[in-house]
């Protein structure tokens, strides 16, 4: 497994990972059910554990597996997203991959370029880097394109699975008012925080990366709300929480397996920011554990921003021929 031997760091990370599965499984076994578990999330379970074994022969010298350790965190996460959508289905009776496998392949889709806005500000800042990469050019570009399709899909088949299990009910609570002011100021914010790290000499920004894991989700969302898209503004002033809490709770499951897999992976990512490396788990120095949270709202809002525009398109473009028809 990448010809690592487990330390302290990596004892503890088992352990985070450990809880947090026994929680959303004990979670899981109370839920109520509404249908059986799909066939594709036990075969999801299965390239799962597929892989971990051969990954694990590979280990131990047995077998050389080395298209599974250079691939192992995309057909990880293949697995997880097959498996986690089954289990949705149980207790909806309803998934992505159920209901609209379309929507769900645009969602892999836009995941690709939605993702390489962050790989753009790593080319500057140099937060992490790449290694045990393929050198085969198509090989390579091949895992680019499997892992950074799975990003998104991960934080919202997670997010589903959380909100299906009830464990943060859609209760009405005290409702905040985000007047036009408020809500410039946010976007403000969001700008100030996307811009500033990559205007500063890339040695001071690097110590600012952190505010581009928040700084598109201030960005973007008070435009959803402007513009009548899906919005967390809007969700909170209707006194809902439950889509907010849910995506932050996506945020560390899909944090700590990312690390995870990762770790053991011969193709993987490694950090190198200047903060926290004396103290990692896994390879994630323990502050960047913080920015997996704010990383999920970040994906909800810049998703949402994509489907936003694209019905302000549409509105414009219906408008157009109705204006054609009646000779305006």
């Amino acid at each position: 497994m990448g010809n690592q031997m487990p330390g302290h760091h990596v004892t503890l990370g088992v352990a985070l990972l450990f809880l947090t599965v026994l929680f959303l499984g004990a979670a899981y076994v109370r839920a109520p059910r509404k249908a059986p578990v799909r066939g594709w999330s036990w075969a999801g379970l299965a390239v799962i554990l597929g892989a971990e074994s051969l990954l694990l022969l590979d280990w131990l010298g047995r077998f050389r597996w080395l298209w599974v350790s250079t691939f192992f965190t995309p057909l990880a996460w293949t697995g997880y997203l097959l498996f986690i959508d089954g289990l949705v289905w149980s207790l909806r009776a309803d998934s992505r991959l159920g209901r609209a496998p379309g929507r769900f392949a645009a969602l892999a889709f836009w995941s690709i370029p939605l993702w390489l806005i962050f790989e753009a500000y790593n080319l500057r800042l140099r937060n992490w880097t790449y290694v045990g990469l393929p050198n085969s050019t198509m090989a390579c570009g091949l895992g680019y394109v499997w892992s950074f399709a799975t990003i998104w899909p991960a934080i919202f088949e997670t997010s589903d699975f959380v909100q299906s299990l009830g464990i943060f009910r859609r209760e009405r609570r005290h409702r905040i008012v985000f007047k036009s002011p408020t809500r410039l100021t946010i976007l403000v914010l969001g700008l100030v925080f996307v811009a500033a790290p990559a205007l500063f000499p890339a040695r001071v920004g690097s110590y600012f990366f952190g505010a581009v894991w928040i700084g598109f989700a201030l960005l973007v969302d008070p435009l959803n709300y402007r513009w009548k898209g899906r919005s967390l503004l809007r969700d909170l002033e209707e006194g809902e929480t439950s889509t907010l809490a849910s995506f932050l709770l996506s945020g560390w499951i899909c944090g700590i397996l990312w690390e995870f897999w990762n770790y053991w992976a011969s193709a993987k990512w490694l950090y190198v920011f200047p903060i926290g490396q004396g103290s990692k788990i896994f390879e994630m120095p323990l502050p960047g554990y913080l920015g997996f949270l704010p990383f999920a709202v970040e994906c909800f809002a810049m998703y949402q921003f994509l489907r936003t525009v694209k019905n302000q398109l549409l509105k414009l473009r219906h408008a157009h021929r109705e204006s054609v028809k009646l000779g305006v």
